[in-house]
C-alpha cells in the first residue's frame, strides 16, 4: 500500500488559507473536505470562481456583471464580462509591507528593494514608456536576464495595458527572431550579458541584430549588467535603464478588460516555429492568486523563490506572487556554482519559505551528493515546488531524507498553455510517493482513454472538461483561431487536450508519465517515458538520460540514451543492471532494445530534455529551430548511430 510520505499536523492544516476559503464557502459545500470544495469548484462554476474572486480580494476598477458567458462552448467561454482592472495595480497593492523583490546573481551581488521602491521604479519607468508612446495592447519585448529590472519592465508595461513578451539572454539570434519578430514590438529592453558558470557572456552582438531586424522597434532601452560603458559606446542612440529613474513622478494604472491581453508566451519551437500563446490580465491574475493562495498557502511576508529564467511561464507565475504579499527572491546564474550548495546558502540566508525549481534540478542535486538538510538551517522552509518534467519518486525520497522531513512537496504540472496548473500542491492533504497531489480546484481535469471515456486507475490523456479563465485568448497571428483549435480542440471536441500521458489515483491525485506525443508504443503498449526515467535516475552512474521510440520492422522499439557520471563508461555489467532494473520494477516491454552512451543530452533553453528532437534525428529526419535548445550541438551525438542499424 502507498502509504503517505507527509502528512500536514492539523495546526498546519487549520491555519491554512484553503481552509479558511472552505470555512468561508461553508454554506455552499456538502463537507469541509477538500474533495467537497474541489467538485464544489467544478459543479457549480459561477458560484466558485465569484467566491474565489472575493477572497483573494481580486481588485477592479469597475465591478464585473457576469462571472461566465457561454460556459458550455471551449473555446469561446466569456469571464468576468464587464470588469475593469489592472494587472500591475493588483501586484503592487499598498496594504503589503514585506520586501518586493530579493535579487540575488551567482557572481554574490545582491539587491533589496521595499515596496515603496518597487512602485516608485515601476512609476518611473512607466512614464518613460508611456513618453515613448506605449498604451494599451501596444507590445514591449525583453531581452533580459532574471533581475530586478526585468520586474520592473514588465510592471510597468503591463500598468499601461500593454503586453509584455520576454526571452532570457540565452537565447541565439534565429530563437529570438522566431519568438520577438512575431510580435511588432515598440520598445525592446536588453541587457549586454550576463554571468554563467563563473564565466561573463556579451550579447551586445545579438542585442545589434535584434536592434536592427524587430520590424516596428522604435526604441531601445539598454539595462546593462557587464559593463555600462561599453554598452553605451555601442549603441549611441539607445536609453540606458538608469537614466529613466532620476525623476520621481506619480504612479498610475490604465484599467483594462478582463480579457484584455497581457502576456505573449512561446511554446518550445523544437518542432516549427514557436507559437505565441496570448495571456489575459485577468485569467493570468485570478489564477495565480488561486495557487499562490489556496494550493501553495502563500501568506503575506514569505519569501518565495523559483528557479527559473525570464523566458519560462514559473517567472510570470513566481512575480504573480507580489500580490499577495510575498517577497519574490530572484536569481540569476547557474543554480550549482561555485558548488550544489549555491541556492540553498541563499534560501538560508534569506529564510525561503517556498522553494521552486525544476524535477532534474533535484535529480541532479541529489547526484552531486549535497544534502541541505544536514549542514543548513532551513526553518522558514514549508513547501518544495517541482515542475517542467514529471519528479520520480527517488526525488521524493531525496527531499524527505536530505532536505527536510516537515514540508509539504508538492510536483505541480501544467504549462504555458494556460499559465498555470492543472494538477497542484495542497496544505491540506498528504503527499504520496510519485504523485501530484490533487487537481487544482476549478479545473475539470479528467483521464480520458483512447475511446473519450473518463478512466481511473488507468493510463490515459489528460484533459480539462470545461472552461477556465486562463485559457489563452489567442495564438499570435492566428486570425481566424484554426492553429488554437488544432493545438488543444482537434483530439476530443469541447474537451481541452493537454498532450500529457497521465492517470487519476485512487487519492484523487496525479502522475504524469511524460508527453503523449514521445510516448512509446513497443508492440502496441503505450509506455511513458517517466516509467523508464524513474528507474534509470536511481542509478548513481547516470548522470541524465532520454528514452525514444525508434521505427523498426514495422514496430517500435526502445533506445536509451545515458550520458554517464565523470570518468565512468557504458560497459556490459551497468547494461545488465539496468535492464534487470527495468523488467523488475516496472515490466519487460520497459526493457529498452538498445541502451547507448552520449557525451550529452539535448535539453531546451527551460531545461526540458527534447525527446522529440532525438527521436528525429536518429530517423535521420531535419530539426527546423535549433535555436530553441540550449546546446543544440548535443544532436551530433545521436546522428548515424551504427547501433541504431542493427
Amino acid at each position: 500500500m502507498n502509504m503517505p510520505l507527509w502528512q500536514p499536523a492539523e495546526e498546519r492544516i487549520a491555519a491554512s488559507n484553503m481552509q479558511r476559503f472552505i470555512d468561508k464557502s461553508r454554506a455552499a459545500l456538502a463537507t469541509s473536505s477538500y474533495a467537497g470544495l474541489y467538485d464544489w469548484s467544478i459543479r457549480d462554476p459561477q458560484e466558485f470562481w465569484a467566491a474565489a474572486w472575493k477572497f483573494l480580494g481580486i481588485h477592479a476598477e469597475k465591478p464585473y456583471a457576469s462571472v461566465v458567458e457561454d460556459f458550455d462552448r471551449m473555446p469561446g467561454a466569456r469571464w468576468f464580462e464587464g470588469a475593469r482592472l489592472n494587472f500591475a495595480e493588483n501586484l503592487l497593492r499598498a496594504e503589503h509591507t514585506a520586501p518586493a523583490i530579493v535579487a540575488c546573481d551567482e557572481t554574490g551581488r545582491r539587491r533589496e528593494i521595499s515596496r515603496d521602491e518597487l512602485r516608485r521604479e515601476v512609476a518611473s519607468i512607466a512614464r518613460a514608456l508611456a513618453d515613448f508612446g506605449v498604451g494599451p495592447g501596444d507590445r514591449v519585448a525583453g531581452f533580459l536576464p532574471n533581475g530586478a529590472e526585468t520586474v520592473v519592465a514588465m510592471l510597468a508595461t503591463a500598468s499601461l495595458g500593454g503586453i509584455w513578451s520576454a526571452c532570457s539572454p540565452d537565447f541565439g539570434i534565429d530563437g529570438l527572431l522566431d519568438r520577438l519578430g512575431q510580435i511588432g514590438a515598440k520598445i525592446l529592453f536588453a541587457t549586454d550579458g550576463y554571468s554563467y558558470n563563473g564565466k561573463p557572456i556579451d550579447v551586445l552582438p545579438t542585442v545589434e541584430r535584434l536592434h536592427k531586424e524587430l520590424a516596428g522597434l522604435e526604441k531601445l532601452i539598454l539595462v546593462p549588467n557587464l559593463d555600462e560603458r561599453a554598452a553605451r559606446e555601442r549603441f549611441p542612440s539607445a536609453t540606458v535603464y538608469t537614466d529613466l529613474l532620476e525623476a520621481e513622478t506619480a504612479l498610475t494604472f490604465t484599467s483594462v478588460p478582463f480579457a484584455h491581453p497581457l502576456y505573449i508566451l512561446y511554446s518550445s519551437g523544437t518542432t516549427g516555429v514557436p507559437k505565441g500563446i496570448v495571456h489575459s490580465v485577468g485569467g493570468t491574475l485570478i489564477q495565480h492568486q488561486k495557487e499562490h493562495v489556496l494550493h501553495t498557502d502563500i501568506k503575506p511576508g514569505d519569501v518565495v523563490f523559483y528557479f527559473t529564467t525570464c523566458g519560462w511561464m514559473m517567472w510570470h507565475w513566481l512575480v504573480s506572487s507580489l500580490a499577495s504579499g510575498a517577497t519574490i527572491l530572484l536569481y540569476e546564474g547557474s543554480p550549482f556554482h561555485p558548488g550544489p550548495e549555491q541556492l540553498w546558502r541563499i534560501a538560508e540566508r534569506e529564510g525561503v519559505a517556498v522553494f521552486g525549481t525544476s524535477a532534474g534540478y533535484l535529480t541532479a542535486l541529489e547526484k552531486s551528493g549535497f544534502e541541505p538538510g544536514r549542514t543548513l538551517g532551513l526553518a522558514a522552509l514549508k513547501t518544495v515546488l517541482s515542475t517542467g518534467s514529471p519528479l520520480s519518486p527517488s526525488s521524493f525520497d531525496f527531499v524527505y531524507a536530505r532536505i527536510k522531513e516537515d514540508l509539504q512537496l508538492s510536483s505541480i504540472a501544467g504549462g504555458s498553455d494556460l499559465i498555470a496548473c492543472f494538477g497542484a500542491g495542497n496544505p491540506m492533504l498528504p503527499v504520496y510517493r510519485g504523485e501530484l497531489q490533487c487537481r487544482a480546484l476549478g479545473m475539470y481535469v479528467d483521464i480520458f482513454n483512447d475511446r473519450g471515456e473518463p478512466v481511473r486507475g488507468q493510463k490515459g490523456e489528460l484533459v480539462c472538461r470545461t472552461p477556465f479563465p486562463s485559457m489563452p485568448v489567442a495564438f499570435w497571428n492566428d486570425a481566424d483561431g484554426s492553429q488554437y483549435h488544432k493545438a488543444y480542440f482537434e483530439r476530443f471536441p469541447n474537451v481541452w487536450h493537454h498532450g500529457d500521458y497521465a492517470e487519476l489515483t485512487t487519492h484523487d491525485g496525479l502522475i504524469i508519465y511524460g508527453r503523449s506525443d514521445t510516448v512509446l508504443n513497443p508492440g502496441g503498449v503505450r509506455i511513458g517515458t517517466a516509467e523508464i526515467y524513474r528507474i534509470v535516475e536511481q542509478f548513481e552512474e547516470i548522470a541524465e538520460s532520454v528514452v525514444v521510440g525508434q521505427d523498426w520492422r514495422g514496430d517500435v522499439r526502445v533506445v536509451l540514451f545515458v550520458r554517464l557520471q565523470p570518468g565512468l563508461q557504458l560497459d556490459d555489467e551497468l547494461i545488465a543492471r539496468l535492464r534487470t532494473a527495468l523488467k523488475t520494477h516496472a515490466s519487460p516491454r520497459h526493457v529498452p532494445a538498445k541502451i547507448l552512451e552520449v557525451a550529452a543530452i539535448p535539453r531546451t533553453i527551460s531545461g526540458k530534455v527534447v525527446e522529440l528532437a532525438v527521436r528525429e534525428v536518429i530517423h535521420g529526419r531535419d530539426i527546423r529551430n535549433l535555436d530553441a535548445l540550449a546546446n543544440p550541438e548535443a544532436l551530433e551525438h545521436f546522428k548515424n548511430r551504427a547501433e541504431l542499424a542493427e
